[in-house]
Order: C-alpha cells, then sequence, then structure tokens
C-alpha cells in the first residue's frame, strides 16, 4: 500500500487507539481466569488479534459483544499443537511461559521480523524450570512442553522485560509459593509496572521488591467474573501528539495521564520542546509553537524514539535521545532505520553508541520513503510529512495494522491531506 501525505494543517478531536500492551495483558488474564472475563474498549490491531488467537487455541472461549469482549477461561487446555503469535514480540515473550503451563507439546511461531529476533532467553531459563524447549538455534520456531515447575530464579531484564511479563503471569497461575524471580539490569520499568496492575486487577498478588526481586507468597486468585477496561494508547497516542505540535492545534481524548505505560514520557518531551499543550479532564489540547531542542533518555520507553525523531525534526537546534541500544531487535533496526528514512527527508541523524541526535529545523522536503514493513517508521514518517516541503509518499504503508490500523483515517478526520492507493507488487 502506497499513502501520499501533503502539507496540512490539523484541527478537531480525536480518540486515541486502545493500548495493545493492556489488551494483550488482558488477553492473557483473561485465559488464566478460570471465570467469565468481559474486555471493554478492546483493540483490534494485528497484535491483538493475534493474541485473541492464542489464547483461543488454549482454550479460551471469545465472544463479540457490543462495547467488548467476553472470554471464557478455563486455564491453559491447548486444543490444538502449535499457535501463531504473528509479529508481536510481546506475545510470544509472554505467551511461550504460559503455554508451558501445560504438559502437552505446543509448537509456538510467529511471521515477519519475529522470526529473526533472538530468543535465547527460552534456552537458558526455560530448563531451570521443568521446561522442555527445542529451538531453532535461538529462533522461531518453538516447541514448547510443560509443565512449568516455579522456583527461584534469576534472570537478565536488559534485553526485554517481555520475557520477565509472561514469567509474572505463569507464576501467579502456578500458585508459586515462597519462590522468587530476581532480575538484573531491568529495562522498561514502566511495562512491568502495567503487568503488576493487571495481574492485581485479576486478584493474582506479586510482590515488587525494588524491581530486583518479585516475590510470590503462594496466594492464589479467586475464579470469579471480571471485566476490564484497555486504557487508551500512549504509544499511539504520541504520534497523533506529535501531529498536534507540528501541525496543530487538536485535542487528543482518551489517554490517562496516570497510567503506567512508559510511554506517557511523552508529555515530558513535548513540554521540554515548548509545544503548546494543556491538560484537562479526559482531553489533552496541543498546538505548534517555536518548537526548540531537548534532551530525553529513552531506555525505558524505546518505542518513543520514533514520534520523538518527528518531532525532533521540526525542533531548532540539536535534540540528544539516549537509548539507541533499545532498538536494534525492534521490527527493523530503528536507529539505522530512523537515519535512513529521516535523511531521505533531509533530517541529518547521527548515532554515536548510546545517543541519538537530531538536527531540527532545517526544514523538511517531501521524499519517497519506506515502512521497513515497522509500524512506528510508517507512523513517524506520515507526522513528519504533514509539515514538509511537497509531498511524501509511504511504501508499504499498511504496516500500522500491527498496532494502529485506524491511524491514516484518523489523521484524516483531524484534516490531512492524505490518499491511500493498492502498491503494485
Amino acid at each position: 500500500m502506497l499513502t501520499t501525505i501533503l502539507p496540512s494543517i490539523l484541527k478537531g478531536t480525536i480518540q486515541a487507539p486502545a493500548s495493545k500492551s493492556s489488551m494483550q495483558r488482558a488477553c492473557a488474564a483473561a485465559l488464566l481466569n478460570r471465570a467469565e472475563t468481559t474486555i471493554l474498549n478492546p483493540g483490534y490491531s494485528n497484535d491483538d488479534k493475534a493474541a485473541l488467537g492464542v489464547i483461543q487455541a488454549l482454550g479460551a472461549e471469545v465472544k463479540e459483544e457490543a462495547g467488548g469482549l467476553k472470554i471464557t477461561g478455563k486455564g491453559v487446555q491447548p486444543g490444538k499443537a502449535a499457535v501463531n503469535c504473528g509479529e508481536s514480540g510481546l506475545g510470544i515473550r509472554m505467551f511461550a511461559p504460559i503455554i508451558a503451563l501445560s504438559e502437552k507439546p505446543v509448537v509456538v511461531n510467529g511471521e515477519g521480523s519475529l522470526l529473526s529476533r533472538p530468543m535465547d532467553f527460552f534456552d537458558e531459563i526455560f530448563p531451570q524450570l521443568g521446561i522442555r524447549v527445542i529451538s531453532n538455534k535461538g529462533r522461531l520456531p518453538l516447541e514448547i512442553q510443560g509443565p512449568l515447575r516455579p522456583r527461584t530464579i534469576t534472570i537478565d531484564g536488559s534485553l526485554s522485560s517481555q520475557f520477565l511479563t509472561g514469567l509474572l503471569f505463569a507464576y501467579a497461575a502456578a500458585g508459586a509459593k515462597d519462590v522468587s524471580i530476581r532480575v538484573t539490569n531491568l529495562k522498561s520499568r514502566p511495562y512491568i509496572d502495567l503487568t503488576l496492575q493487571v495481574l492485581g486487577h485479576f486478584g493474582w498478588k506479586v510482590e515488587n521488591r525494588n524491581y530486583e526481586e518479585f516475590y510470590f507468597s503462594g496466594l492464589t486468585a479467586a475464579a470469579e467474573s471480571r471485566s476490564y477496561r484497555v486504557e487508551g494508547d500512549w504509544s499511539g497516542g504520541a504520534f497523533l501528539l506529535v501531529a498536534g505540535a507540528i501541525a496543530g492545534p487538536i485535542t487528543v481524548k482518551g489517554l490517562d495521564t496516570d497510567s503506567t505505560q512508559a510511554d506517557k514520557a511523552i508529555l515530558q518531551a513535548l513540554k521540554d520542546s515548548g509545544a503548546v499543550l494543556t491538560i484537562r479532564d479526559g482531553a489533552m489540547d496541543i498546538g505548534p509553537a517555536a518548537l526548540k531542542a531537548f534532551a530525553f533518555d529513552a531506555t525505558d520507553c524505546p518505542d518513543l524514539f520514533p514520534p520523538l525523531v518527528a518531532l525532533a525534526a521540526y525542533c531548532e537546534g540539536t535534540t540528544l535521545i539516549d537509548g539507541v541500544g533499545r532498538l536494534a531487535h525492534k521490527e527493523s533496526d530503528r536507529a539505522l532505520t530512523l537515519q535512513q528514512e529521516f535523511g531521505k527527508l533531509g533530517v541529518a541523524i547521527r548515532l554515536e553508541g548510546d545517543r541519538m541526535s537530531i538536527e531540527g529545523g532545517k526544514g523538511l522536503k517531501g521524499a519517497v520513503v519506506h515502512s521497513r514493513h515497522d509500524h512506528r517508521i510508517a507512523m513517524a514518517c506520515a507526522v513528519a510529512a504533514l509539515r514538509a516541503d511537497g509531498e511524501t509518499t509511504i511504501e508499504e504503508a499498511e504496516a500500522i495494522n500491527k498496532s494502529y490500523p485506524d491511524f491514516y483515517d484518523h489523521l484524516h478526520q483531524l484534516g490531512a491531506d492524505i490518499s491511500i492507493k493498492k502498491q503494485l507488487v
């Protein structure tokens, strides 16, 4: 799909999408809750659909109702010999330990860039928990056979917090007693806060000892009907807010400022850049100003790099963003991809160790760019194109379906001059 964007002025009000981080965790909890769960404000991105497919393959019943989903969980009872996590990094890392609660062998696979992502931690940790695992030299597919036997272990949290999320769910559901998961070098703490919030909502108790140890006392959650409302997505909402700062003013609704989501940190970057931002009950008004360069540490929120680069491109001076090391194993090597694709738009980006510097305020030129099959790259290029000189065309623009399938429609509703056509193969 080709998406072409002409310089545009945005105005109006838009609702932020549902959080796929929140939605996928809710799906896992609903599977493990041996009762009926109602999920309100569910997401429908590709990653969300993959999570629903996984829990159905593991025995959950899913019914769509007005305003939400009704999920009947029975614990992990695989009805199929294989599950597919699509292209969701969270999906594979979170569901693998959960799948291991069953003694049935299950093959876990994925698609696209997920096939090349490292999965070595399964080979290292699973045998310590009595789980048989066969991987493709640290890559997918995985064959997993439990049952998982909770015991005190130590894991390295520097690569991803998502595996820890899966272990926390699996230990809680297994009724782990007097054991701990010890963690060194934990990154993305806010995502673990979200995991603990969802576990607590469903009645599981985990003691967080300064993010270095997570202790299980053996208290199990009662099987009872519950409801869970999926939060608005700060990851997708960040692109809307940056679009407002560049080409607004607009109003974004549905983002909770009390959320534990890591990407809520976009608010600080917007304030530091000088954007006009007003936060009121249930809504945020965001508009352009004389934007200036800022410094930001994205180590705990690496998904903010793409919208931050789009923002920095319009900020006078050199913006510095730390945390580049977290970008190598995303849908693309995001640091290099941002450097190359924004380079086509006339933005100079330098990579020096763990730091990215962006030369902003010099104007952008319309160009043909490529999503690299990375949803956040496609959205970053679209936002940057709103005030470029001339038209910008994004190739393989359908990458947005991974997390925010309504993104182009939402920009169009706000007044963006966008046209979409099928890409010839």
